[in-house]
């Protein structure tokens, strides 16, 4: 009502300003304090779990897939009561959380599906690929979401036998929330053109998010997003905390270590309070993976941070929705990803033609981005300049994408140099040995410290024949042995 008024308000002066030109500046500030009065009442604190039907549709109406991230980042950064937790109650089913703070929080929800099962060997995929050391660090906490009781039952039973010592030692927590706690999730609306089912699916799977972030948010520094039908890579821990390391002091929202939904999505716990929110407010609206890439770009993260390999694979047949297939799989996802290439810091050149902003320099990092030059010719190359001699043990290079696979390089040699010349801008190896050819756009050599005899201060990827397709160089991969002193 008094929104309303202050509206009414606005319009008066509006008509009075018509009518008493003698008095613009009056009414001018009289139109300026209205407006501070409705930006007032629009920045008011929500309240915790609820928000005024009034607002609720104005949160509708900007949670639609065109959303515009920077026209809201401010205020949802500045709402205080995103960093409260959820007030709801958890029954634990198995375990307790330790006093001790970990590094890394894995959470998981689960639901009864309709063909397979395969929240046993995401378990233990994250238990046997983790060495004795990383298990220290580690908290899994698994939410059984389903309102079937009895399976709930049968779940904490098969998992209390299976991984009854890591519950002990309280790296592995099993929690369920009541029905109650749940919002309304009949007569939704069908965004989309989505079924009923479909909609009340996805709803309630935001909703069973929510409530696991709430629970998790102080357990550990960093949270990992996983789904119930995952495998992971060998050391996968070791791999987060290498790339986490190499991101201090570079503002992140999120890091994705799996190209698919929200397998592998890295949070700082202190986010999780506010995406947990985030969910619930918009939780009728759309498909969580949908949901996440606005969190991020609400705060500011504009781009996708992910990197290669995937740490994380699906693994599943048959969906939780309907018991469907599901065949997705993460063609960047290795086994033993541990093995993450140490890229040296090095200068990156060329003299093809680049294809607008797909510079040198993306082929050489970890990040999901790649060099995109147009059609090569003979003598082509793509140079590295390592700043200090290194000895190499593995080198890795791959042309080429899934939806370009035309794109890679049919005929080319890679080969490493010795003794700099130049200035250091055009600094290359006066002397070149070619290591072999490309084969179906690839090339992998190991062992090469024993191969190579001097320290390598260049490499170089040579176009040995013209081509009409372009050229993408999707990852270069270095891995070093020692670092010579010069």
């Amino acid at each position: 009502v008094t929104l309303l008024y202050a509206f009414l308000h606005m319009r008066h002066n509006l008509k009075y300003f018509d009518k008493m030109r003698c008095l613009r500046k009056r009414s001018a500030v009289s139109f300026l304090g209205v407006l501070v009065i409705c930006l007032l009442f629009m920045n008011l604190y929500i309240e915790d779990g609820y928000v005024l039907e009034g607002d609720k549709q104005l949160i509708r109406e900007t949670a639609t897939h065109q959303l515009n991230p920077e026209r809201y980042v401010h205020t949802f950064k500045d709402l205080s009561n995103f960093s409260g937790s959820i007030n709801i109650s958890y029954r634990y089913l198995a375990g307790t959380p330790l006093p001790r703070k970990r590094y890394l929080t894995i959470g998981l929800s689960s639901v009864k599906r309709k063909k397979g099962n395969y929240l046993l060997e995401t378990i233990k995929s994250i238990f046997e690929q983790s060495s004795y050391e990383e298990l220290k660090e580690i908290a899994v906490v698994v939410q059984l979401a389903d309102f079937d009781s009895a399976w709930c039952e049968g779940m904490v039973q098969d998992i209390s036998q299976k991984f009854a010592h890591h519950i002990i030692a309280g790296r592995l927590i099993v929690i369920h929330v009541p029905e109650e706690y749940y919002p309304v999730l009949e007569g939704l609306k069908r965004n989309y053109n989505d079924p009923e089912d479909r909609v009340k699916f996805r709803s309630k799977q935001n909703v069973d998010y929510a409530f696991l972030l709430n629970f998790c948010a102080n357990l550990s520094d960093y949270y990992v997003m996983l789904e119930d039908d995952v495998r992971c890579s060998k050391n996968f821990l070791t791999a987060v905390k290498k790339v986490i390391t190499s991101r201090e002091g570079s503002y992140w929202v999120t890091l994705e270590f799996s190209k698919l939904g929200y397998i592998g999505k890295l949070y700082h716990s202190h986010d999780l309070p506010r995406l947990a929110h985030f969910l619930l407010m918009f939780y009728q609206e759309m498909p969580c993976d949908w949901l996440l890439i606005h969190f991020r770009g609400l705060l500011a993260q504009k781009e996708v941070i992910r990197f290669k390999p995937s740490l994380f694979q699906h693994m599943g047949y048959y969906s939780s929705y309907k018991g469907a297939e599901n065949k997705l799989k993460d063609d960047d996802f290795e086994e033993e990803s541990f093995d993450i290439p140490d890229n040296p810091p090095a200068n990156l050149h060329t003299n093809m033609n680049v294809f607008e902003n797909y510079e040198a320099s993306k082929a050489y990092s970890s990040i999901d981005e790649y060099f995109w030059g147009k059609a090569p010719s003979t003598g082509d190359f793509y140079g590295i300049v390592f700043e200090k001699p290194i000895k190499i043990s593995k080198i890795k290079v791959v042309t080429g994408t899934e939806d370009r696979q035309n794109d890679i390089l049919q005929h080319g040699a890679l080969e490493v140099g010795e003794k700099i010349i130049g200035s250091k801008k055009g600094r290359q190896c006066t002397t070149y040995l070619r290591l072999g050819e490309f084969k179906n756009g690839n090339f992998e050599i190991t062992d090469l410290e024993h191969k190579v005899l001097f320290d390598i201060n260049c490499m170089r990827i040579l176009v040995t024949k013209s081509q009409k397709e372009w050229l993408i160089i999707r990852s270069i991969s270095v891995w070093t042995s020692q670092t010579s002193v010069q």
